[in-house]
């Protein structure tokens, strides 16, 4: 398992379109896939899971990744949520 903890940059944090984003890039991997903050996870291939979370920009949170890709998925996941904007 791959796990890295880092801020997000995204002015909007992980509003609707740019939460579509990620998913959109989680999904291209076949490793499990988890995005969490406050010790609170869920799965990074779900929509309606990444928006639960609302994950603001400032906040810190926690990437996760198992499986074949995983050092992949989670350096691709941190480098959009490092990006300012989408």
């Amino acid at each position: 398992m791959v796990e890295k903890v880092l801020t997000v940059n995204l002015a909007q944090g992980l509003a609707a379109r740019p939460a579509a984003e990620f998913v959109k890039l989680a999904s291209s991997f076949s490793s499990n896939v988890r995005v969490g903050k406050h010790d609170q996870f869920v799965d990074a291939k779900s929509v309606l899971g990444v928006m639960s979370m609302a994950i603001a920009h400032g906040e810190t949170v926690t990437l996760q990744a198992e499986g074949s890709d995983e050092a992949e998925a989670v350096a691709a996941l941190a480098d959009l949520l490092g990006k300012e904007s989408l």
